[in-house]
């Protein structure tokens, strides 16, 4: 009775429960999972509804690897050499395991988790495929065409293996092998390893198995399974791919219509059917069929590649569990699906990409099912945006004609503004949602910052003022200096405007410097900058010493020199690396001021530059000086140009 968890009395139990879940109005509330499973390899999956236990068959590790509903590791049984086909008692207390090289069945204790039992079948019948009914097991042992069908006698005090029971086929390989409580003293095997493999229904209500029925049917059938209603069964194959056969004589009762290759099989204990495919179109390929409908309820694309076999219900006929190989890697997954049953529903909404604030914009989209929605079903609309990041409800809005909806929404707050639409789902249709997202232009916001393109003196004190404008709520003003090298930008205040929207501060500059005003807006004003370029002349002072006397010449004071004395020229400027100060000496010549010498000298890391002159033979001469630093040829660009006032000097005897 392979992957049935539960006996007839608590199998009708649950049908009649589930048809209750099914004529609900409530949506399905979980969500869809996929979770990874620690196997190298999957040859078999059973679900314990019992436990609330998945086991798997991980046959290259020589173990079987349990998991809960969720996928999360319970457990791992080993030392089980090439474990493969598995199968649940009818009370779910004991789990069979075909060990195909120990020539051996085992029993798991499904409690305690630990084999209990061993039952040899014989030295080389390498059994691979296991099925427990009425107080025996069958399998199918051999390899190739040397295949046969055996079985294990559990009401003796000592077990007794009989072997070569097969009448009515020639196997290519050990069949695959289907008992159910439904269809009390049936077997049905099948052989989907060849395209003309058999399937035969067996009488086995005497212990031994006596053909009821039996037929080749091409396209590698595999994957038998028992319908609850103890009529019929549901085979996969290449050619007719799913299909409905009667247990009495295997005649075709339906086919269902799914997109390429039928590979697995899974019939919930409420009758809805499940087929795995091969995705040949990239369609999907799980398709659910509840209801006795000729549509999928739903098809579910697993993007990977579905192990034979592995496919099961849980016993509330609610989720299907399906175990998945990675393409391209030697890695599985297990999909959980929470709704197969229900028809599957899309929300595509759209709306502008950019929006301006209190302006009208439009969202539409469509909701389309597997089963279509009627006109007027309700959909649900929240917008997030930054004034209610948890969602505002905007109301319902109906659908319209061909799954069509569309209405007209004021965003009050700007930034990302998303709109939801979702659909609540009902008895027959799945829940889901869909999102679009706008960019809302906020309003624009005024800001102004003054003093911009002053020039000032070396550390001068300089007031700055932003003035804000109108805003929704942020009143909060920062004002940052960005001064020229390497000095790192610094905040120069931080505070809320006054009732002018003004906010100030005082900064005294050394160098060229940008500030800068930033609001960093709300949730209706948009963010504003507002810069200010100054600049800030080099600091500077020039003096002349060694002089014996001043002598007034017209108008103008002269430093005397002796003509055997050396004019000292110092000089400063504020200290920056690599700076350089520039000096200039001009003649009084011919009635005129003519340049005698102009050189840049190094300045000392405290920022003065020393200079002499060698006054021998200038008497008579009359002279001036000045020291400037020049941006960009100083060395940096760090101060804006600057030069210092003429000193001036003459020499007598």
């Amino acid at each position: 009775m392979r992957k049935r968890a539960l006996s007839t009395a608590t199998s009708l139990a649950v049908l009649f429960g589930s048809a209750a879940i099914v004529t609900s109005t409530a949506a399905p509330a979980a969500a869809d999972s996929v979770v990874p499973l620690n196997v190298s390899t999957i040859s078999d999956m059973v679900v314990d509804g019992a436990h609330q236990r998945l086991f798997f068959s991980d046959t290259y590790n020589n173990r079987i690897v349990v998991t809960d509903f969720a996928g999360t590791f319970v457990k791992s049984i080993g030392d089980l050499p090439y474990v493969r086909d598995l199968d649940l008692s009818a009370d779910s207390g004991t789990l069979y395991a075909a060990l195909e090289n120990a020539d051996k069945i085992v029993a798991v204790d499904t409690a305690q988790l630990a084999v209990t039992t061993e039952y040899p079948t014989g030295a080389g019948t390498k059994p691979s495929t296991v099925e427990a009914a009425a107080g025996r097991l069958w399998f199918g042992y051999g390899e190739n065409w040397d295949s046969e069908l055996g079985s294990v006698d559990l009401t003796t005090a000592t077990p007794t293996v009989s072997l070569a029971l097969t009448t009515g086929a020639d196997w290519s390989n050990p069949p695959t092998l289907r008992t159910d409580p439904a269809a009390p003293d049936t077997l049905v095997a099948s052989d989907g390893t060849i395209s003309s493999g058999p399937i035969v229904v067996y009488d086995t209500s005497s212990g031994t198995p006596v053909v009821r029925a039996s037929v080749e049917r091409q396209g590698f059938v595999k994957d038998p399974e028992i319908a609850p209603d103890g009529k019929s069964l549901v085979v996969a194959d290449r050619t007719t791919s799913l299909s409905r056969l009667s247990l009495t004589d295997l005649s075709e009762l339906e086919s269902f219509p799914v997109s390429s290759s039928a590979e697995g099989v899974a019939i919930a204990p409420d009758g809805t059917v499940a087929g795995a495919t091969w995705d040949t179109y990239d369609t999907g390929d799980i398709f659910v069929f509840a209801g006795g409908s000729k549509v999928p309820a739903s098809v579910r694309d697993t993007k990977s590649w579905l192990v034979y076999g592995d496919l099961a219900w849980a016993p509330d006929s609610t989720r299907l569990f399906a175990a998945v190989q990675i393409p391209g890697r030697s890695a599985y997954e297990l999909k959980i699906y929470t709704t197969p049953k229900y028809h599957t529903t899309t929300v595509t909404v759209k709306a502008p990409a950019t929006a301006t604030i209190n302006k009208p914009l439009t969202v539409s989209g469509t909701v389309t099912s597997t089963l279509p929605l009627p006109s007027g079903t309700p959909l649900t609309v929240t917008r997030y945006d930054a004034e209610y990041p948890q969602g505002k409800a905007l109301g319902t809005r109906k659908l319209g004609t061909n799954g069509a909806f569309s209405f007209a929404d004021t965003p009050a707050a700007a930034g990302k503004v998303t709109y939801r639409v979702a659909y609540a789902g009902d008895a027959k249709r799945a829940n889901n949602n869909g999102a679009a997202v706008v960019k809302v232009t906020p309003f624009p916001t005024y800001l102004k910052l003054d003093q911009n393109g002053r020039t000032v003196a070396y550390n001068t004190n300089v007031t700055y003022t932003a003035a804000l404008g109108w805003t929704y709520r942020n009143r909060v003003v920062e004002i940052w200096a960005d001064p020229y090298g390497p000095e790192p930008k610094r905040l120069l205040k931080r505070g809320t405007v006054n009732s002018a929207g003004k906010l100030s501060v005082t900064l005294k500059m050394t160098r060229d410097t940008y500030v800068s005003a930033v609001f960093a807006g709300d949730t209706r004003s948009g963010a504003s900058t507002a810069t200010s370029a100054v600049n800030t002349k080099a600091g500077l002072t020039t003096t002349l010493s060694r002089h014996y006397k001043w002598t007034k010449i017209g108008t103008t004071w002269y430093q005397t020199y002796h003509q055997t004395a050396d004019p000292l020229v110092t000089a400063w400027n504020n200290p920056y690396p690599g700076r350089k100060t520039k000096y200039e000496l001009q003649v009084w010549y011919a009635g005129a001021w003519r340049t005698g010498a102009e050189d840049y000298v190094p300045l000392s890391s405290g920022g003065m530059a020393y200079i002499a002159f060698d006054g021998d033979g200038a008497a008579g001469i009359r002279a001036r000086i000045r020291t400037a630093y020049v941006d960009g040829l100083s060395g940096d660009r760090v101060n804006s140009t600057n030069y210092g006032a003429w000193k001036y000097f003459n020499f007598t005897r």
